[in-house]
């Protein structure tokens, strides 16, 4: 059975930055209970009260305050070594058969190259492959033959360790990639294992990027 609270928080969760913001306790209740009032009678089908609205936004409020202050905060604030990488290359080639011995052969040719970074994703249709720019000539010539989808270049990564309880508490990589979208930080990849993970933006962006998930702690 439809209930003005339902409709109310099955509204909000549509809304990502709205729901931020009403977790953060930085919007009017009334002004939004009344922006929003002809979209949920239109749900519920009959005339809602803006009280009920506003009281339905209320108790979101505080739950919302919980969920995240309480839960995600506390893994936030134990994020561990924050590590930046500047001047690497981002390849995206369409997936192929040859593809993985391709692979082993630039691995081979970059363990002979000291502190060099490198990483690599497989998806359904395409591969990823993050470089040092300087070996970007080893992965022109092994990939010679294969498809290539894209390559940014003058990418920086950021590597950030999270703490073990990450894994149970839901919302911890929308709670930083939201903040990182506020400040209109675009993300060109996303690389994780369990405890870590790693973004790919623009050198010129990856300073702010960097003050972003560094003042989280905070």
């Amino acid at each position: 059975m439809k209930t003005v609270s339902s409709i109310v928080e099955n509204y909000i969760k549509t809304k990502p930055f709205l729901l931020n913001a009403l977790s953060l306790g930085i919007i009017n209740l009334t002004s939004l209970s009344r922006n929003i009032m002809s979209e949920l009678e239109n749900e519920f089908g009959k005339e809602v009260k803006q009280g009920a609205i506003v009281m339905a936004l209320k108790r979101l409020t505080e739950e919302l305050d919980f969920k995240l202050n309480h839960k995600i905060n506390k893994v936030i604030k134990n994020i561990g070594e924050i590590t930046v990488r500047s001047e690497l290359t981002d390849y995206t080639f369409a997936a192929s058969e040859s593809v993985l011995n391709k692979q082993a052969d630039l691995i081979t040719d970059i363990n002979s190259h000291s502190d060099i970074f490198y990483t690599s994703s497989r998806g359904v249709n395409e591969t990823n492959i993050v470089v040092s720019s300087s070996v970007n000539h080893l992965v022109d010539k092994h990939f010679a033959n294969e498809k290539l989808i894209q390559k940014l270049e003058n990418l920086a990564s950021i590597t950030v360790k999270l703490p073990k309880e990450n894994i149970v508490v839901p919302g911890i990589y929308y709670f930083i990639f939201q903040r990182l979208a506020w400040e209109g930080i675009i993300i060109n990849e996303v690389i994780s294992t369990s405890n870590e993970f790693t973004i790919l933006v623009s050198e010129n962006e990856v300073d702010v990027a960097f003050k972003v998930i560094k003042d989280l702690k905070n």
